[in-house]
C-alpha cells in the first residue's frame, strides 16, 4: 500500500497533538475507573 502525505499548518498540528494527549489520558482514567467500579472500590457521595 502506498504512503500518502498531507500538509497542515504547524498550529493545527500542535493542537491535534494536544488533543491526542488529552484523549489518551481520558482513556486511561476511564479504564481505571471501570476497574475500580468492577472491584467495588467506589463510594456513593451525595
Amino acid at each position: 500500500m502506498a504512503t500518502e502525505t498531507v500538509s497542515i499548518p504547524l498550529d493545527e498540528y500542535q493542537l491535534l497533538k494536544k488533543k491526542e494527549t488529552i484523549a489518551d489520558d481520558l482513556l486511561l482514567q476511564l479504564e481505571s475507573s471501570l476497574k475500580d467500579l468492577k472491584e467495588g472500590r467506589v463510594n456513593r457521595v451525595r
